[in-house]
């Protein structure tokens, strides 16, 4: 009889506060924070990262949109320049070092006020071992 293990993996959420705009507003920088993400922390890119500049019907808010599939999940950014602000998630059906990825997207965006979330996704999500 296989044993199960129940749960999906973790899932963290950095609202990052009092960035360096500069890199905020620079589209290769997004793109190269995601398309080496994925190897820093021990995940398995399967596409190149799809980064895009977004400007809506509120100009405040423009800015960089990007995400990478990776094997495990996604890692995805939202950027917005004009307010020194960025959204970043990292969700993955395994293990990884929560701590390492959270300092190194802290540092890389230069945030002086970052606000750190994570939660353990998919309680009820059965995985056999």
């Amino acid at each position: 009889m296989k044993k199960h293990i129940y749960g999906y993996g973790p899932h963290l959420m950095l609202d990052l506060n009092d960035c360096n705009s500069a890199i905020l507003a620079d589209l290769e920088a997004c793109f190269r924070l995601l398309n080496e993400l994925p190897e820093k922390i021990g995940m398995t890119k399967i596409t190149q990262p799809y980064v895009f500049r977004y400007s809506g019907s509120v100009p405040e808010d423009e800015g960089i949109t990007g995400v990478t599939i990776i094997a495990e999940s996604h890692i995805s950014l939202h950027t917005y320049p004009k307010k020194n602000f960025v959204f970043v998630d990292i969700f993955s059906c395994k293990p990884f070092d929560v701590e390492g990825a959270r300092d190194y997207v802290v540092q890389f965006f230069q945030s002086k006020s970052p606000s750190v979330h994570i939660q353990e996704r998919g309680a009820a999500f059965p995985a056999a071992v």
